[in-house]
């Protein structure tokens, strides 16, 4: 199995920054996709941004030019940095791998356990 630990989220005021980080342990042989999603109160959850194991990145349209994904293999770990945080932005931020393991040697999905994210003034 892939646990996943996410940290960095926090109150903020509007215009601030926050880097979000998300790292991947467990019986891992490869991690595929990783990504993050967002859920705000009464909303369903949706993509924010994802990226592949070659470094190719896909974003939300409303994050972007203000959020970067990026990845360290080597620490299974994926990062968010956020840029120009809005109101809109609040949510709880979810971290999401695309891996397989020694138990599980198929790609699965797993998620971490949510970060709060508050931009507020």
């Amino acid at each position: 199995q892939v646990q996943l630990v996410e940290s960095g989220g926090g109150l903020v005021q509007p215009g601030g920054s926050l880097r979000l980080s998300c790292a991947a342990s467990g019986s891992i042989i490869s991690i595929d996709a990783m990504g993050w999603y967002r859920q705000a109160p009464g909303k369903q959850r949706e993509l924010v941004a994802t990226i592949t194991s070659g470094g190719r990145t896909n974003y939300a349209d409303s994050v972007k030019g203000r959020f970067t994904i990026s990845r360290d293999n080597a620490k299974n770990t994926v990062y968010l940095q956020m840029n120009a945080l809005k109101p809109d932005d609040t949510a709880v931020y979810y971290c999401n791998v695309l891996a397989r393991t020694y138990r599980s040697p198929w790609n699965v999905d797993y998620w971490g356990q949510g970060t709060q994210v508050t931009v507020s003034s």
